[in-house]
C-alpha cells in the first residue's frame, strides 16, 4: 500500500480568529462546563491540574474521574461530533454537538448525567471571559461549525505532539501537557523546585487566590492559544517571577518576539504553519525561551534535564 505523503500545510491548518469567532465562543463556553464537572468531582491536586482536559485521537476529555464507587469520562469526539459520557459500568451516553445555545447544552449535560446517577454542582458563571453570561442563562452563544471544530482540535494534536516532545527532555517537576478550558489554552509547565514570591494577582477575571495557587512555584511555562480578538493564534512561552533581563534574552528564530503587552514570548502560529520544518520551528522556540528562565534565574539545569545523549 502506497504511503499518503501530507504537506505541512494539510497538517497544520489555517484558522484565523475571524473565521471561527462565534464557534470558538460557543465551544470555549462548552469546553468550561465539562471542566467544571471534573473540577468540582475530582480529588484536588497542585496547581489546579485536577481541572484541565487532555487531548486525545478524536477530541478532548476530562480523563477518568471518580464518583463514588465508579468513575467515568466526558469526552469531546469532534470526529463525530458528539460529546460521549461513559462509565465505570457499562453505561455509555451521547450528546449531539451541533448549533446549539450554552444553555441548551448545559442542561442536555447535566440531565443526562443524573439519568445514569451522576449528580454534580457547578458554579455556572464562565470563567476568564468578558462579559460572562451564567451557562445556563446564555441563549446568545450558539454556533457550531463542524469544519472550524475539527481544525481546532487537529491544531490540537500537532501542539499536542510538539509540547509532549519538549516535556520528555525534562527531568524536575512538569505538569502533563493539558488544556485549560478557562483560558482556552494548552500547556506544559516546568518547575525549577524553588517557591515564588506570592504572586500579585490582578490576572483578568480570575480570582487571586486561584492564580496564587498556580503560581505557588518558580516556573517556566509555555503553550499554545488559539488567539482573540485582533490577536491571532500563537506558541508562547513565559517565566514566574519574570527574571531580569527575560524580555532582552536572544532567543529563537528570527519571527519569534517578546510582547510587552503580553508579557511573554510568541512565535505567530501562522510563521510556524508556512514554514518548511514546523516542528523544527516550534522546538527551537519552546527551548531557547526556557533556556532564558533557566539560566537568568540560576536554575540548576544540570539536574533537571536529561543527557541528550540517548544510549541504545
Amino acid at each position: 500500500m502506497a504511503t499518503l505523503h501530507r504537506s505541512t500545510t494539510d497538517i497544520w491548518l489555517p484558522l484565523p480568529v475571524a473565521a471561527w469567532q462565534d464557534t470558538y465562543k460557543t465551544l470555549h463556553l462548552w469546553t468550561q462546563i465539562v471542566g467544571k464537572i471534573r473540577l468540582a468531582l475530582a480529588p484536588k491536586i497542585n496547581h489546579w491540574w485536577h481541572s484541565t482536559l487532555y487531548v486525545t485521537p478524536r477530541g478532548l476529555t476530562t480523563s477518568t474521574i471518580p464518583y463514588r464507587t465508579r468513575n467515568f469520562q466526558i469526552t469531546f469526539d469532534f470526529l463525530l461530533h458528539q460529546l460521549l459520557i461513559e462509565t465505570s459500568d457499562g453505561t455509555t451516553r451521547s450528546i449531539e454537538l451541533a448549533p446549539r445555545s450554552v444553555a441548551d447544552f448545559y442542561q442536555a449535560v447535566l440531565n443526562t448525567l443524573k439519568e445514569i446517577g451522576i449528580e454534580v454542582r457547578i458554579w455556572t458563571m464562565p470563567q476568564e471571559v468578558a462579559a460572562p453570561i451564567p451557562f445556563e442563562q446564555d441563549e446568545e452563544h450558539a454556533v457550531y461549525d463542524c469544519e472550524y471544530a475539527q481544525r481546532f482540535w487537529q491544531i490540537l494534536i500537532q501542539a499536542e505532539r510538539i509540547l509532549t516532545r519538549f516535556r520528555s527532555r525534562y527531568a524536575g517537576k512538569c505538569s502533563p501537557v493539558h488544556f485549560f478550558w478557562g483560558s482556552f489554552d494548552l500547556a506544559v509547565t516546568r518547575f525549577s523546585g524553588q517557591r515564588a514570591p506570592e504572586h500579585p494577582g490582578g490576572v483578568p477575571n480570575m480570582a487571586d487566590w486561584v492564580t496564587r495557587e498556580a503560581y505557588s512555584h518558580q516556573v517556566s511555562s509555555c503553550g499554545f492559544w488559539f488567539g482573540g480578538g485582533s490577536v491571532e493564534a500563537l506558541f508562547y512561552a513565559y517565566a514566574y517571577p519574570e527574571p531580569e533581563g527575560f524580555k532582552d534574552y536572544p532567543i529563537q528564530p528570527q519571527s519569534a518576539f517578546y510582547s510587552l503587552e503580553m508579557k511573554e514570548f510568541i512565535l505567530p502560529y501562522e510563521a510556524v504553519r508556512q514554514a518548511n520544518n514546523p516542528d523544527a520551528m516550534a522546538l527551537v522556540f519552546l527551548q531557547s525561551t526556557y533556556e532564558a528562565a533557566a539560566n537568568l534565574a540560576q536554575w540548576d539545569r544540570p539536574a533537571l534535564e536529561y543527557n541528550p545523549v540517548v544510549k541504545r
